[in-house]
This record gives structure tokens, sequence and C-alpha cells, in this order.
């Protein structure tokens, strides 16, 4: 072989043109078919071919251009690049297409094309029923139109995955939720995609349970008169309804606060409050909630509780009566002992020189001390003031340092103190004939 006719060969041989291995396409659009690495503008070419398969698309030569009728308005050629642009796509352009360009050199080059249909009216459908936690079943379904080549499931903008009570139909176009969980309520979305176009629908999903976890809160006690309000809580969707027992009697109280404008002792007793789901269609009882409505105090809520005294001003009156008491017992014991205590004149008017009586005569007097407290804690007052044969001594008493009235005469059986003074306490003493 000669060496001229080697340099022909290696012509002949030429270089490759690199395009994408495929290209995809949507019916009615347009795609163009570029290489990467087009022949040089510097050479003049001799040919420039497209075929689809076994059929020419374009033909130019310095002399003339070809487009076959079936391309005719459908392809244009970039003359700089070698372009081929091919519109108003028909699935019957899918297929492989060869560019072969010869100038001093011959280039050659192929690719693919893929034509789809658009994804259109995609939906995305639900359940029409109510759910209800572990008892109902969710069926979501998406569809559409077009060439679909996947079927993504979103949840939350999270991906939707299968599980034990999630799945998935054999083409991912549905799922199956069995039972549903309050944890499934949510935002669902269905993606159906091909290459060349996408269509995305959402779908909320409600599932409705309780009510559960039903409570009251407030006061266990509250004051006399005073403004009480209860209120009842529970965990429900949709949110329950209230109703409230006393005493295990039905009340017309239908909303969430129980409230009482102003307590009185009938109030005191068991509320209990009802909550109910209407979707779920179940009641739900509160644990027994025990309000005590108090006369002399009251609890959170509570108000003035009246005008008695309170336990530590009784106690110190009790006290101090006691400690009065004491000394005044004291007094009389240590007198009699000692034979102190002047012997009282039954009669009016009696001369007083009578003579003392003598030592060794034990004549016996017997001192009856009785005090009560008034009502209202304003004194002491003797009791039985009205009995013959009885006089009285003036005992002072208390850390009261005020003058206080004098005691009733001695002399006189028949006087009787009329009012007694504060701070005044007075023992009735006896004397046995």
């Amino acid at each position: 072989m000669s060496l001229a006719s080697n340099d022909q060969t290696r012509q002949c041989m030429g270089q490759v043109l690199q395009f994408p291995d495929s290209f995809d396409g949507a019916v009615g659009e347009s795609i163009v078919f570029a290489p990467d690495n087009p022949p040089p503008t510097s050479s003049a070419f001799w040919l420039i071919r497209w075929i689809f398969g076994d059929q020419p698309v374009f033909t130019s030569t310095p002399a003339e251009t070809n487009i076959p009728p079936a391309y005719t308005d459908r392809v244009t050629v970039d003359t700089t690049t070698h372009a081929l642009m091919l519109m108003n796509l028909t699935f019957s352009d899918t297929g492989t297409y060869e560019l072969s360009v010869q100038t001093d050199k011959i280039y050659t080059g192929q690719t693919s094309l893929l034509v789809y249909e658009k994804v259109t009216d995609t939906s995305l459908t639900g359940p029409g029923e109510l759910l209800i936690e572990r008892k109902s079943i969710a069926n979501i379904t998406c569809e559409g139109n077009g060439n679909i080549t996947s079927v993504q499931w979103i949840k939350d903008n999270n991906p939707l995955n299968p599980s034990v009570s999630i799945i998935f139909s054999s083409d991912n176009r549905s799922v199956s939720i069995n039972p549903v969980f309050r944890s499934d309520s949510g935002e669902y979305q269905c993606t159906l995609r091909n290459p060349v176009s996408s269509e995305t629908k959402k779908l909320n999903l409600i599932v409705n349970y309780g009510p559960e976890n039903v409570l009251i809160e407030g006061p266990n006690e509250a004051g006399l008169g005073s403004l009480v309000s209860l209120s009842c809580f529970a965990t429900s969707l949709p949110s329950a309804s209230f109703t409230w027992k006393f005493n295990g009697t039905d009340t017309s109280v239908t909303t969430e606060k129980f409230t009482i404008e102003k307590t009185n002792l009938t109030n005191s007793g068991d509320y209990v409050c009802t909550a109910r789901n209407h979707v779920t269609n179940q009641n739900v009882d509160s644990q027994s909630h025990i309000l005590e409505v108090k006369e002399g105090g009251g609890g959170d809520n509570g108000g003035d509780g009246g005008g008695g005294l309170t336990t530590g001003a009784i106690v110190g009156i009790v006290i101090g009566v006691l400690v009065a008491v004491a000394g005044i017992c004291g007094l009389i014991v240590y007198l009699t002992k000692t034979k102190t205590i002047p012997k009282v004149s039954l009669g009016k008017n009696k001369p007083t020189n009578e003579a003392p009586p003598r030592r060794q005569e034990h004549e016996l007097n017997y001192a009856e001390i009785s005090h009560e407290r008034k009502s209202r804690g304003e004194g002491v007052i003797p009791r039985n003031m009205n009995e013959s044969m009885t006089e009285y001594a003036q005992i002072m008493h208390g850390a009261s340092a005020k003058p206080q009235a004098p005691p009733p005469p001695y002399e006189s059986q028949e006087s009787k103190p009329s009012s007694l003074p504060e701070g005044v306490t007075y023992a009735q003493v006896m004397k046995r004939s």
C-alpha cells in the first residue's frame, strides 16, 4: 500500500463528535441535539447529514439542502455548530439520531431521544368519612395523566416510609394506614414525575381521639360568701364539651368552668365533670373534686368567713381565765389555813365589837368560786347572784391597772351589783351555819 493510500485511510477514520447519551423531550415541545466538540469552522464542509434510524432528517451540501416532507417546518440546523433542532415532538420521534460532517476529515457522533407526555391532572384523594383513632382505616390514592415514571410521598415535609401500619401499593400510587393513630394526622403530599415534568398535590388528614385525661382544677376549701371557680380539662380532638354533676345530680352547667358567685354551706360536696367528644362518641368522667365551704375561713378563693373569734383569741381567753381561777383558789386556801379570813356577819348593822372566836374552835367556811364569760367576751360575771345567804368579795385579776368600781357592800345581803365592770372577778363565799 502506498503512503498516499495510508493518508486517505486516516482521513476516512475522522474524529468522534461527543453528545450526551440521551435527550428527554416532551410531546409538543422542541429539542436541540448539539455536539460538545463541533468540527472547526475553519474547515470547509463537503457534507452535513442528520439521520434518524435509517431515515434522513437533514442533508446539506455546498450545492443544496434537502429536508424530507415529514420534517418540513420541524427541523433547523445551525451551520456553525451543526446542531439540530427538532420541533413539535411526538412519541414517534423517540429513537437514535446520528450526525455526519465531512470536511478534510470525517466527523461522526450519535445520541438518542426519549419523548414523554407531560404529567397532568394530578389528584390526591383520601377517606371520605371521619377518622377515629385505633378504629378507622385511611386509604390515600394519587392519580394523574401522562407518562409517570416515579411517585414520591411526603408527610409534614418528611419522606413517608412504610411501617407496620403504613402499606404502599405495588405501583406506589396509593397508601393504606391501618389503623390510624393521632400521630398520622398531618399534611400528606404526592408528587408524580417523569423526566420532563412533575405535579404535586396535598391532602390534610385529621385523626379524631379522646376525650382522655379529664381533670378538675380549683380550690378544695373556700370561705363562706366567696367566689369559687372550678375548671375542667380534657385531651380531645375535636375539643370536648362538658357537663357537671354535684353530689351525683346533674346541673345546668355545660361549660368548662363551674362558677359559684357567692358560696354558702350548701355548696360543700363532690363535683364531677363529664367530657364528651361528639365525633368519637365517647364520654369520660373526671375524678371527684371535693369542695368544703367553711364559716370561719377559706381556701384559695375563700373570702371573709364571718365575725367569730379566731382560734388564737379563744385559746388566749381560756388560758387567762384558768390562770385567774387558779390564783383565786390559791388565795382562798391560803387565807383559810392562816385563819385570816374575817367572819362575815349575816345580820344588818350588827355591832362589830364582838369577841373573836377562840382558836380551838374550828369554824369552817366554804368558798364557791365560779365565773362565766359573757357571750362576746365582755368580762366575767358571777352566777347565782339572786341566791340569799350569798355574799360577794371583789378579787382583782389581769394586767389592767385601771381603777375599778367598788365591790358590793358586805353589810347588805340584798344588795347585788347591777352591772359588773370589766377586769373584775367575784368570789362567792358561802357560810355554813
